[in-house]
């Protein structure tokens, strides 16, 4: 029989815009031993976790709760749940995740609006605002931060013109969450999708979700209660219901709430991991990790532009957690990509479809966004290019990166 060794990840540098590295406090929590999903001492857990939630998405939604799978789990949960066969759904594209929201909404039955940005920009908003108008969509569906092209969508009275045409405004803030602000209530947005594995540095494996009343009313004119668990006069929707067990909103609720009714066997060790993610966040402090992630952007900035190297999309929308460089004409990227990691045991990102082979995508998200690995970055970056042959400026990058850190707060560029 053959034998396997002993399992021995290698230590890497992970500067992807996700997976990024994970703080060993949420490590540890995951070791921690297994409760029984309606333990009292479990079910508390939950309810802290939705608490927390509810803070990380600066919302006082009643439902602020993970979905169990990857972030993409989360957004097909709630799409599945609030998407109607027929509904009409606008779905503003200005990179690959924007496509995403297009492909779940049409498998939803839906009647997909695309409004089409060339990547590398975002919408203005009075753009999206006067098409919601024209086309009085059921359904908004956009992307805050796009990780494949570095830019960040403003929503500028987008989630007022929702209201007036009683649209629900559905987001995907996978990348953003826990590193730049999601203001859910302020920006009047319905619902709110969230990853754990990139700003939150939890690993990958639930979707933190948050809606409010006007999404909650929608599920629950669909909800049934699945048939094993009905109990004589359980009430069955009269229409068509959601058409995934798994992702019902409906049924998930009543496994989060007081009633705790079985749904699922829920991933403890995830919980613990996400509700220690949460507890670091908010122990940091909301206004103070943003600020972190902001300035360990402009460092990063700051070298590679001293490098002469050029970033990629428009500097007016650049996603502060994610920073795109263009790969310089005759460099072979993947060979770069390749020699950072065996060498200095460093991952950055490609980029995949219209932008294949032409950028790299640098992360600055959660436990990853620090000083040491940002000039170790730098520094790398800049010896591989080297040995590339790339015609770059030398000896620059580090120092420039050092002379913004140096700099006092109320003088950076953030």
């Amino acid at each position: 029989m053959k034998s396997y060794k002993d399992l021995s990840p290698s230590l890497r540098t992970i500067m992807t815009p996700g997976p990024v590295e994970v703080d060993p406090r949420v490590l540890r929590a995951m070791s921690y031993p297994i409760l029984g999903q309606f333990d009292p001492e479990f079910t508390e857990l939950m309810n802290e976790t939705m608490e927390m939630l509810r803070d990380v998405f600066q919302t006082k939604n009643q439902w602020a709760y993970p979905i169990d799978g990857t972030s993409r789990s989360g957004i097909e949960a709630v799409l599945v749940s609030v998407i109607e066969p027929g509904d009409k759904v606008l779905v503003p594209i200005y990179g690959r995740f924007g496509n995403l929201l297009v492909e779940i909404s049409e498998r939803c039955g839906a009647e997909v609006v695309l409004l089409e940005r060339e990547w590398g920009t975002v919408f203005d908003p009075e753009e999206i605002i006067a098409t919601i108008h024209r086309e009085k969509p059921s359904i908004v569906a956009i992307v805050h931060g796009e990780t494949s092209t570095g830019c960040i969508q403003p929503f500028d009275g987008i989630g007022a013109a929702c209201r007036e045409v009683d649209a629900l405004l559905v987001v995907d803030a996978v990348a953003t969450i826990g590193g730049v602000p999601v203001k859910t209530d302020e920006w009047q947005l319905d619902a709110v999708i969230g990853g754990t594995q990139k700003c939150l540095s939890v690993p990958s494996g639930m979707s933190p979700i948050t809606y409010n009343e006007r999404v909650e009313a929608k599920v629950l004119r669909r909800k049934t209660i699945e048939r094993g668990l009905r109990e004589k006069g359980s009430a069955v929707s009269a229409g068509k219901p959601v058409a995934s067990n798994y992702f019902d909103l409906g049924q998930l609720q009543d496994y989060w709430s007081p009633k705790r009714l079985n749904h699922h066997t829920e991933a403890t060790s995830m919980l613990y991991a996400l509700r220690e993610g949460l507890r670091l966040v908010l122990q940091e402090g909301l206004e103070e990790r943003f600020y972190r992630h902001k300035r360990h952007e402009a460092a990063l900035v700051a070298g590679l532009k001293a490098m002469d190297l050029s970033l990629y999309g428009n500097p007016d929308c650049k996603l502060t957690v994610v920073t795109c460089i263009c790969i310089p004409d005759g460099i072979a990227g993947e060979s770069v990509r390749s020699m950072l990691l065996n060498s200095f045991g460093i991952e950055i990102a490609s980029s995949f479809g219209p932008l294949k082979g032409q950028i790299w995508r640098i992360g600055t998200m959660g436990f990853s966004c620090n000083q040491k690995n940002v000039l170790h970055v730098l520094g790398a970056l800049e010896a591989v290019l080297l040995w590339h042959g790339a015609d770059i400026a030398v000896g620059k990058a580090l120092q420039a990166a050092l002379t913004l850190y140096a700099r006092k707060e109320e003088e950076l560029p953030c």
